[in-house]
């Protein structure tokens, strides 16, 4: 029987690391491009100081493996499986773990695991709400093995700022554990009463002290990107955990009261509990799941790597019909030379999925940065890609802005902030090699014009200074290319520029100069 219970949480793990790896990867990149974890001593304080940190820490950690979707898709798969064997052993009221649990209980036991894995659809879940409750449950797993006394009792008190420390407001369900474990020992439930009121008043005296919102310090610092946002499917999940060890403490008062009668639940109804709990929730899963979000972060992730033919197999299976897709499948066409013969056998959204106009989000300014960057407008694209840093919604840097802004700084020869860039890279983990290749380039002029890239679009920039304003128009466009004429991409879009306008005599005297050149 254990062991089959094994097979079924080996199952989960395997659903889970082919959802995020097949049918999720482009939200696992996108989780990790908005943050930028340092192996630094003052970011660590910074990031473990708050309450919560030590899980938020870990969070960040695990993270920046979601570059490699296959890698992100196994530590999620890794973290869920724990949890749920975590709530069997934590929840059971014997030590026996498992085997104490009845088929129900089992089955049910499933249910935080995959409201964690709802929590994870949000592209805005943060991975170190996941920690919380594994930390939780391994704080609870271990003061279940104490032996009962005074020993645990002080360290249950001891406890509460360590938790909290640790796990943030979430550690309450930790105490709460611990008093429906306490088989009704009325001094162990004041005990575990005694230590709710002094997370509470903790929690309340903090509130003068820690230079974060009220809020936030009872409903979680680090367990979502918006500040404002309450992580209502993390709560559910971690409540769940009370539900469970209600139930299964029921279950075993009811199993030992008529223990003559009962029997054995078989493999088949404990398979039948599992599958009915399985589907129940997968399709919850299925069913809340952002596809649509996926297949636009799809398109931002080629951009980033410059996929480029990659981009015109994507668009011309499906055609994109969203802003950012059109954008990307726009620059992909100009990249290959073909954007104005073939302009029109795509979606288009107007100049919108052409050049759009720059949000104050932090998500789709990225692939238009990336087109004017590939059009040698630098300077247009450093600050699109630093204001969209800047619009993170939980203050964090970016891995995927820091690497383009010590390219922009680069080319544009402010080599001592393209420096500043290169050395926070140096601390990463997978961009640390790209900065050490990058820093020997600073200053040396001959070098750069060699590169392959810096120096081309060093030779596009613009040669004079003039007024650049919110919309790009022909006027700049026709700058861009008088600039330099080997400008392929600029005179792809200022000819699908006047196209889109309808500006079909400007159109026509160009490709007459063009020709007479």
């Amino acid at each position: 029987m254990k062991y089959i219970r094994l097979l079924c949480t080996l199952l989960f793990g395997v659903v889970v690391l082919l959802f995020f790896g097949l049918a999720y990867p482009h939200h696992l990149h996108h989780q990790e491009q908005y943050q930028l974890f340092l192996f630094d001593s003052a970011y660590v304080w910074d990031v473990v100081k708050l309450p919560g940190g030590i899980a938020d820490l870990l969070g960040r950690f695990c993270t920046q493996f979601f570059l490699y979707a296959w890698v992100g898709a196994a530590i999620i798969a890794v973290l869920l499986s724990a949890i749920q064997l975590l709530a069997v052993s934590s929840c059971s009221p014997k030590r026996g773990g498992q085997g104490s649990f009845g088929a129900i209980e089992w089955g049910l036991s499933f249910v935080p695991s995959f409201l964690l894995w709802l929590f994870l659809l949000d592209e805005n879940a943060l991975l170190g709400g996941v920690w919380v409750v594994l930390l939780m449950l391994l704080a609870a797993w271990a003061f279940h093995r104490l032996p009962r006394g005074w020993i645990r009792r002080m360290l249950l008190i001891a406890a509460v700022p360590v938790l909290y420390w640790m796990v943030g407001p979430v550690c309450v369900v930790f105490f709460l554990l611990m008093a429906i474990g306490t088989d009704g020992r009325n001094g162990d439930i004041a005990w575990c009463g005694g230590a709710l009121v002094l997370l509470g008043g903790m929690v309340f005296l903090q509130q003068n002290i820690i230079p974060v919102a009220a809020s936030k310090l009872w409903f979680g610092v680090h367990y979502h990107r918006f500040p404002t946002e309450v992580p209502v499917l993390l709560w559910v999940a971690v409540l769940s955990i009370i539900v469970l060890a209600i139930c299964a403490r029921v279950a075993h008062r009811w199993a030992v009261a008529s223990r003559h009668k009962a029997t054995a639940p078989s493999v088949v109804f404990q398979t039948v509990v599992f599958a009915l709990v399985a589907v129940g929730m997968g399709s919850l899963v299925w069913q809340n799941s952002n596809f649509k979000a996926e297949k636009v972060m799809r398109y931002d992730f080629m951009a980033r790597f410059q996929q480029w033919n990659r981009i015109l197999d994507a668009i011309n299976t499906e055609k994109p019909n969203n802003q950012i897709g059109v954008t990307v499948q726009n620059l992909a066409l100009g990249m290959h030379g073909m954007l104005a013969d073939r302009l029109f056998n795509y979606n288009q959204n107007g100049l919108l999925g052409l050049l759009p106009d720059v949000g104050t989000d932090a998500i789709s300014p990225l692939p238009t940065a990336e087109a004017f960057y590939q059009l040698g407008m630098v300077t247009v694209a450093q600050r699109t890609v630093f204001e969209a840093q800047e619009a993170i919604l939980d203050f964090q840097k970016s891995a995927r802005c820091y690497q383009r802004l010590a390219q922009t700084n680069l080319i544009l020869g402010s080599y001592e902030v393209a420096r500043k860039y290169l050395t926070a890279l140096q601390k990463t983990l997978f961009y640390r090699d790209w900065a050490n290749k990058t820093l020997p380039l600073l200053g040396d002029e001959a070098a750069i014009a060699r590169h392959p890239e810096y120096g081309r679009l060093r030779q596009y920039l613009y040669q004079e200074d003039f007024y650049f304003g919110d919309h790009v128009t022909a006027e700049m466009l026709e700058r861009l290319y008088h600039s330099n004429t080997d400008n392929r991409l600029a005179y792809q879009y200022l000819l699908a520029y006047y196209l889109l306008t309808g500006d079909i005599e400007n159109y026509n005297q160009f490709i007459s100069a063009k020709k007479k050149d």
